[in-house]
């Protein structure tokens, strides 16, 4: 105990040096934390971008492709899913509930996404938390949009705004749908997913917008179909992109899927939406193991700084070792000092490290969450970071051991005995 009070006296005795030497690691050791926490929590939110489906049913392809363009709105389908085929499924006695998404359009570079009512009801993401708005309603006029939060504050839309929709769904369209303009009835709250930066419709509303459309370019003169003569058509879709299923019972989720798989009426592939994602983000892991690295090297500068600042000093503390000797301190006493201050910096660092994580996470959660949809909850260090903290304390030690085995064969060169 003697040995450890002389060792952070001795370290007050440097205490600049010393703070520069904590701060280095402190800073270091809450970019590890934060980099793992952030990873952990994309990584968890991710894999929640949609949840509560069981099945994502649409044309056969690969299950990560369907998963993007479903539910990612990335790249397209390779074919649509006839409506009789959505009605076949939804009456199914083991589905609970069917939600048909239809893309296809975009505005402004945003996509397009023809959905109905369930949408609002049943879609999850996140810890099952459903859609909110933070203004307006689901669309109930055949001309209603609900935008998401990215779209109404990149663009400025608020309730009442007009928006024309173009056809198809690249950045850049040389065809739009002007004569059948939409409003913005409802802007969704934030959630982090593709939801933000979604267009939402009626499916009666993408089937109004090509009613008239013949060999993908719009009829002319007499054959055009207007915007309010359009209300009075049948507007039932004759085909959409893919389905959302939620099933009565998570028990028959494999016998469904079978059925979809095996469905006559047209080929269609049905995937778990978990299932995908896990292998989409497999593909996305090297990244991730990247980012987890430059950290680590992050923290070993840090305490290859304070190997650095012991040893450095050394020379400057022959006159304090003199001191200890004369006073009969032995070889392994200097030794188990210098050990000490490491470990004494360490420790002090990682607490620091620590702190200046738990306040960033508490001043920055709010304004991540509402940026980014990223919700990082502020929990206690898990196993596995307490398993980093240890093995930083380990190396700090081990880094330590070369200025202290330095120190321990200069008092031994100085003349100093040894005794067992």
């Amino acid at each position: 105990m003697y040995l450890l009070r002389l060792a952070i006296k001795s370290l007050g005795n440097r205490r600049f040096s010393a703070l520069l030497t904590v701060i280095a690691i402190g800073l270091s050791v809450t970019l590890l934390l934060a980099v793992e926490k952030v990873r952990t929590e994309a990584r968890s939110s991710f894999a929640s971008t949609i949840s509560g489906t069981d099945l994502i049913v649409g044309a056969r392809s690969g299950s990560v492709q369907l998963l993007l363009y479903s539910v990612f709105r990335i790249g397209n389908a390779t074919n649509n899913v006839r409506w009789d085929s959505f009605e076949h499924f939804a009456s199914h006695p083991r589905v609970d509930w069917a939600i048909p998404l239809s893309l296809g359009d975009s505005h402004r570079g945003f996509k397009v996404m023809g959905t109905n009512q369930s949408y609002f009801d049943h879609y999850r993401h996140g810890r099952d938390q459903a859609l909110t708005f933070t203004a307006g309603a689901p669309f109930d006029d055949l001309y209603d949009a609900v935008i998401g939060a990215d779209i109404a504050r990149e663009l400025g839309y608020e309730l009442g705004t007009e928006l024309v929709l173009a056809h198809g769904t690249g950045a850049v369209s040389f065809v739009d749908h002007g004569d059948k303009p939409f409003q913005v009835s409802g802007v969704l709250a934030r959630t982090g997913t593709p939801v933000d930066r979604t267009i939402h419709i009626s499916l009666e509303g993408m089937q109004a917008l090509h009613v008239d459309w013949q060999q993908g370019m719009p009829a002319r003169g007499a054959a055009a179909v207007s915007a309010e003569d359009a209300r009075e058509l049948d507007l039932t879709p004759t085909a959409i992109t893919a389905i959302l299923l939620g099933l009565n019972n998570r028990i028959s989720t494999f016998a469904v899927q079978r059925e979809v798989n095996q469905y006559g009426g047209e080929p269609l592939q049905a995937v778990l939406p978990g299932v995908a994602l896990q292998e989409l983000w497999s593909l996305l892991g090297m990244a991730e193991k990247a980012l987890f690295i430059v950290s680590v090297f992050v923290v070993l500068t840090g305490l290859v700084g304070m190997l650095t600042a012991i040893l450095s000093s050394l020379n400057e503390r022959r006159r304090e070792m003199a001191i200890l000797r004369s006073v009969g301190a032995r070889p392994r006493h200097v030794f188990a000092l210098l050990l000490l201050e490491a470990a004494s910096l360490a420790i002090a660092g990682i607490l620091l490290g620590l702190g200046l994580l738990y306040l960033g996470l508490w001043i920055g959660q709010p304004l991540i969450l509402s940026q980014y949809g990223l919700f990082i909850a502020i929990t206690p260090p898990g196993l596995y970071e307490w398993t980093l903290l240890g093995a930083i304390l380990l190396a700090s030690i081990l880094m330590g051991s070369v200025p202290a085995w330095r120190a321990y064969r200069q008092s031994l060169a100085d003349g100093l005995s040894i005794r067992t």
